[in-house]
């Protein structure tokens, strides 16, 4: 099980249920300190003899993702599941040293390069997005990933949460023997956001969010459902399929742009 964006939040408490089963895990995360306490108690909870291992990778540099690929390619001769769980919201727009906007590369492209790289591995397996339905606000143009014009957060980031599900979506018509699905994992509380003070404040003091366990728990039954359980291609919401409203973009095209833009 290889899990991105697990320093924290969903994808900590994911890696933490996976070990807590006797999966052999890798954390994927961007930040040292953090990934390495998540990697403890993930370790304690491992009933496996394999122990959890991290990786450290900048979603925001797409070198960091390739040399990731590299290194989890080295460390696995198979991969059955990639949860791409990295990604975030930021409050104003940003640009990559790839030259792309910030959202839609840690969000989109970086896992989609990342996947891409993976995919002989990912041979038999499967590949569980993160998504959200916030995606329902997004205006994706698969020619102009980039987002163009006046920046408004939340309807960039829900564009890249379109493209997480066209992803998966096309993944499953160009790879049938991966199943590709993505997921809504309600509202949780954490660290979502944290570039923004008011998206942030929001998350701290809001109540009835979902603790990260009960977020990821849609992600860790796609991971292990039986296949025949799964539609290729989903898109699920509390473990159920779900049909995606407002998609403004085509899948065939979004990955086309995709393919050019992180240069495969």
């Amino acid at each position: 099980m290889v899990v991105t964006g697990a320093s924290s939040g969903i994808g900590a408490a994911a890696a933490e249920e996976f070990a807590r089963r006797g999966a052999r895990v890798a954390l994927v995360g961007r930040h040292p300190d953090r990934l390495s306490q998540t990697l403890e108690r993930v370790r304690a909870a491992a009933s496996s003899d394999a122990p959890p291992r991290g990786f450290l990778a900048d979603f925001d540099v797409l070198a960091d993702v390739r040399r990731l690929a590299e290194e989890l390619a080295g460390a696995y001769p198979s991969i059955d599941v990639l949860c791409n769980n990295a990604g975030g919201i930021v409050p104003s727009r940003q640009s990559t040293v790839d030259g792309h906007e910030r959202t839609i590369q840690s969000n989109h492209l970086a896992p989609f390069l990342l996947t891409n790289l993976l995919r002989e591995r990912l041979t038999g397996g499967r590949v569980v997005n993160t998504s959200s339905d916030a995606h329902q606000g997004g205006v994706l143009d698969a020619a102009h990933l980039d987002s163009p014009g006046a920046y408004k957060p939340f309807t960039v980031y829900g564009s890249a949460k379109q493209a997480n599900i066209l992803f998966a979506a096309e993944a499953a018509t160009r790879w049938p023997d991966i199943v590709s699905t993505a997921y809504h994992p309600g509202v949780v509380r954490t660290r979502f956001g944290r570039d923004s003070f008011v998206i942030s404040l929001f998350y701290k003091v809001t109540p009835f969010l979902l603790t990260p366990a009960k977020g990821a728990d849609t992600m860790l039954w796609l991971a292990g459902a039986p296949k025949e359980d799964v539609t290729n291609g989903g898109y699920y919401v509390k473990r159920q399929l779900r049909q995606p409203s407002g998609i403004t973009a085509d899948s065939a095209a979004l990955w086309e742009a995709s393919v050019a833009a992180v240069g495969l």
